[in-house]
């Protein structure tokens, strides 16, 4: 038997019906189908899905934004048009099953013995001898070997010149499993996209064509959501998510979609008793847990139940995966350090993920503060890769500077050296036009490893899409902040600009050198002036090492501006020196020693200054403590198709392992009586032309018949 691409022709109905049905029993279409299908689940692969919209716009633009959205390309796997494919492809499969599959089997039953010698004669492998007895015996005998063989035999008695039933065929047949797994291999297709059809969203989006169901878009409690964005607890498939911080319960979950999300009632209440994380020595997580109890609504019996990765809970029908953990709404408490003159400082308290606070005192800038989230445990990598400590750096982006050296998620072909680098938060800080930044600042000063002081690290991003930049600032001796904004704030005040570079004059030059130290005070004034920032000559405000590096260029001549910014620079590192003098005896505090620590803290003040002063906030927020409340994040599924996906997956395997390793074979021997002795023809036909075929015919010829075919015949070489 052989199969075709054509389709299913039948011979009523109007010719419109008639080639509609033959296209979709075809195999080119299922094909077709198929191509569709696998270039669409690469766009899922490739592209996030169910990612927020802004995403999308900021990294692709708002056009191919737009365009994904359109196409549902943003939730491939949930369109309507991916699912109308995967139900076109299950008809038209199923339609070629039903074609070939009556052929098939009457091909299994019959043994083609009705053959005749001359069609023998057109086969590859053939043969012919003359056998001793009659052809009575021989037919019996080489039946019987056959049999011993493994294969299924039929004989036939024909009529043939030398008298009536003096001829015998006998025929034979072996691996017609191999046809099996043509019906094996599609059924398995059919069952795999059944599967995925009952669990995916076509049911969910049945009810809402049908029963008026619709997505939610917007906020509030999940107590206050309408019944029409809601799924009763009697869905039959359904695949949501479920937060549930310590100590509290649930019997909601949330199925996310692409303009919104659905409701999804339970039949029980999930409790959290308790999370329980496991670290590594290097503080990675090796264990993540969740202990609950399950409270079923309809008796209120009451279950504990331990649920880990990969060792999901079942429940009245229900499976539920430890899909994550999250924070519950741990309390913390900040500070508000200011980074502009004419702020004082002041303290925070509020909780993760609540609603955000105004501030208050920020220079008459309307501000709001978002809490977003608390990490107490940041597993860094600190391998040294043969790179420079990246120390002199002139800009606020770490991630080439230290991405190497920094930073969990960074992928390196070296040893890792991973480390705790303690707790951080994560806030947005909101104006009143609605624009948000992301500030990630953490708690704790970092020791980089490079020999250099620790540093606070204080990221900021303008969107979710983009990496955080971290400003680098240098702890002073009692590992706080504070050295640094004392300094910083006092390089905006020019009263103490004016002090500091009188102090450095005083003692760089003689006094009895007055006109000498009066140049100096001069050009000192003038880049410490500079580099404190101001309005430019285009009017943008310009300030740092930046401001210093455009007044070279535009004053000084090319070949004087090496030995020009030596100078500037030592000139520039004196007078904040001094500075920072003067900032300590202001607060009461020691003068700085003149020794490897405070050259260190002095160098990254330098460049800290520089980066600082395109910090796009006025405050900086230091976390002082925190209270940490543990959430859990479950996935639950009710998958009625897993068990149809398995059975088709179990059925793909068989089908795909008899069509490729089993061959089917049949073999003639013609048996007729000439010249009083018996005359054999031989054939044999496969459905693949292989090495073992030609040896296999080889072996039989010579053990039914007693001659080895010769190589034009079909023997081996």
């Amino acid at each position: 038997m052989s199969e075709t691409t054509q389709g299913v022709r039948i011979r009523t109905g109007s010719q419109a019906l008639r080639s509609g049905i033959e296209l979709l029993s075809s195999m080119r279409f299922a094909i077709a189908l198929l191509t569709v299908i696998c270039i669409a689940s690469v766009i899922g692969t490739v592209l996030k899905q169910h990612e927020p919209t802004i995403n999308y716009v900021n990294q692709f633009g708002p056009f191919w934004a737009e365009l994904f959205a359109t196409l549902q390309l943003n939730a491939v796997y949930s369109a309507w048009w991916f699912l109308v494919i995967l139900a076109f492809l299950v008809i038209s499969t199923s339609l070629c099953i039903a074609r070939n599959t009556p052929k098939i089997l009457v091909d299994l039953r019959t043994y083609k013995e009705n053959i005749r010698e001359k069609n023998l004669q057109a086969f590859h492998h053939k043969a012919q001898a003359t056998l001793a007895q009659d052809a009575a015996t021989e037919a019996q005998r080489i039946g019987q070997m056959l049999v011993g063989g493994g294969w299924k035999v039929k004989l036939q008695q024909r009529d043939t010149a030398a008298g009536p039933g003096t001829g015998w065929m006998v025929a034979a047949k072996a691996g017609a499993a191999n046809k099996i797994g043509y019906i094996a291999a599609h059924s398995a297709i059919v069952l795999v996209c059944v599967g995925g059809l009952l669990d995916g969203d076509l049911i969910v989006r049945a009810q809402m064509w049908l029963h008026g169901k619709s997505t939610f878009a917007g906020g509030g409690m999940i107590a206050d959501v309408r019944p029409e964005h809601r799924l009763s607890a009697s869905n039959p498939t359904f695949r949501g998510n479920l937060l549930v911080t310590e100590g509290t319960q649930s019997s909601t979950a949330i199925l996310s979609q692409s303009d919104g999300i659905l409701i999804q009632e339970l039949p029980f209440s999930l409790e959290l008793k308790k999370f329980i994380i496991e670290h590594y020595p290097s503080g990675m997580p090796k264990l993540f847990a969740s202990e609950v109890i399950l409270h079923d609504k309809a008796t209120g019996e009451k279950t504990e139940q331990r649920i880990e990765v990969n060792h999901p809970a079942r429940f009245k029908g229900i499976e539920i995966y430890q899909s994550g953990f999250d924070d519950g709404g741990s309390a913390v408490t900040l500070r508000a350090l200011p980074m502009a003159p004419g702020l004082a400082p002041f303290e925070v308290q509020g909780v993760i993920g609540s609603a955000s606070q105004p501030l208050k005192d920020v220079g008459g800038e309307a501000l709001s503060l978002e809490l977003v989230s608390l990490r107490t445990i940041n597993v860094e990598n600190f391998s040294d890769n043969g790179e420079t400590s990246g120390a002199d750096v002139r800009k606020v982006d770490l991630r080439e500077s230290i991405g190497s050296r920094l930073g969990a998620a960074n992928k390196s072909v070296t040893n890792k050296a991973l480390r705790n680098v303690g707790p951080s938060i994560g806030y947005k800080l909101r104006d009143a036009a609605g624009q948000a930044r992301e500030y990630h600042n953490y708690m704790l000063p970092i020791d980089m490893g490079d020999g250099g002081p620790a540093l606070f690290l204080l990221g900021v991003r303008q969107s979710p899409a983009e990496p955080f930049r971290y400003l680098r600032v240098p702890a002073d001796e009692q590992g706080s902040i504070q050295g640094f904004l004392r300094l910083r704030l006092a390089l905006q005040d020019p009263e103490a600009r004016e002090e500091a570079v009188r102090r450095y004059a005083a003692m760089a030059v003689d006094s009895s050198r007055k006109d000498v130290a009066e140049q100096l005070a001069q050009s000192a004034a003038r880049a410490l002036a500079l580099y404190a920032g101001g309005p430019g000559e285009d009017g943008e405000y310009i300030g740092g090492l930046p401001a210093i590096s455009q007044f070279m260029e535009k004053n000084v001549p090319e070949a004087e501006r090496g030995r020009a910014s030596e100078v500037l620079v030592r000139i520039l590192n004196g007078t904040l020196y001094e500075l920072a003098q003067l900032t300590r005896q202001r607060a009461g505090l020691a003068p700085l020693e003149s020794n490897e620590q405070t050259l260190g803290f002095m160098t990254q003040a330098v460049l800290a200054l520089s980066d600082a002063q395109i910090y796009p906030a006025p405050l900086v927020f230091e976390l002082q403590d925190f209270k940490q409340v543990q959430a859990s994040v479950f996935e639950v599924a009710r998958a009625p198709g897993k068990n149809i996906v398995y059975l088709g997956c179990a059925l793909l395997i068989v089908g795909i392992f008899a069509m490729l390793y089993i061959r089917e074979r049949r073999v003639w021997v013609w048996l007729a009586p000439r010249d009083g002795a018996t005359h054999a023809t031989m054939a044999l036909s496969t459905n693949r032309k292989t090495m073992d075929g030609d040896r296999e015919f080889a072996q039989l010829t010579e053990k039914l018949i007693g001659v080895a075919p010769s190589p034009r015949h079909g023997g081996p070489a």
